[in-house]
């Protein structure tokens, strides 16, 4: 690996982030712009930052487990915008909340293998 964005679980978390941005502009109401809107923001680009942080240290084993744990905690807390924004119907597109639900769970899993194939060394 030259770099982090040859990882398939960065590849994955920035094209999501980018289009829950896009999500996020369109279809939310605009009294969410400073709740939930900032936060989901918030959590799912720290998602690929972290890993793209954590792969900056992977000479320290360590270090780079601790920001893909923190990548994973950020894909967890993504999920639960998602939940609060559809169950609240600030967000009333199903089958976007599909989508993304399906994206942050397959990047959960893939984030566990990750972080276990790192541990292993």
């Amino acid at each position: 690996m030259q770099s982090y964005k040859d990882l398939e679980i960065y590849q994955i978390a920035h094209k999501s982030a980018v289009e829950l941005h896009r999500v996020t502009l369109e279809d939310l109401p605009r009294f969410e712009m400073y709740e939930e809107r900032s936060q989901i923001r918030q959590s799912s680009k720290s998602i690929c930052v972290n890993i793209a942080e954590g792969f900056g240290r992977k000479k320290y084993q360590q270090d780079y487990v601790k920001f893909l744990v923190y990548a994973h905690a950020s894909c967890n807390e993504t999920i639960e915008h998602l939940d609060l924004l559809f169950e609240t119907k600030s967000l009333k597109d199903k089958d976007k909340y599909q989508y993304f639900i399906e994206q942050y769970d397959k990047l959960g899993r893939k984030l566990n293998v990750f972080i276990n194939k790192v541990q292993e060394g």
